[in-house]
């Protein structure tokens, strides 16, 4: 089972950019869900996901 994302208070201290990507509306839906329930803006939520997917990616070789 993969553990789950623990959100702490940590701001990027870098000026941000605007970036757009397409993903899947019942994606949508859950980020947003997410939001609501911890009082935090889908942009908030959206870039604490991307860290903690950046802190936690291994690359690997092609076989």
């Amino acid at each position: 089972m993969t553990e789950p994302l623990k959100i702490e208070i940590k701001k990027y201290k870098e000026e941000s950019v605007v970036v757009s990507a397409r993903i899947p509306k019942d994606m949508l839906q859950d980020i947003d869900y997410v939001a609501k329930e911890s009082g935090r803006t889908r942009n908030e939520i959206i870039t604490m996901f991307l860290d903690y997917a950046l802190k936690n990616t291994e690359i690997i070789e092609k076989r």
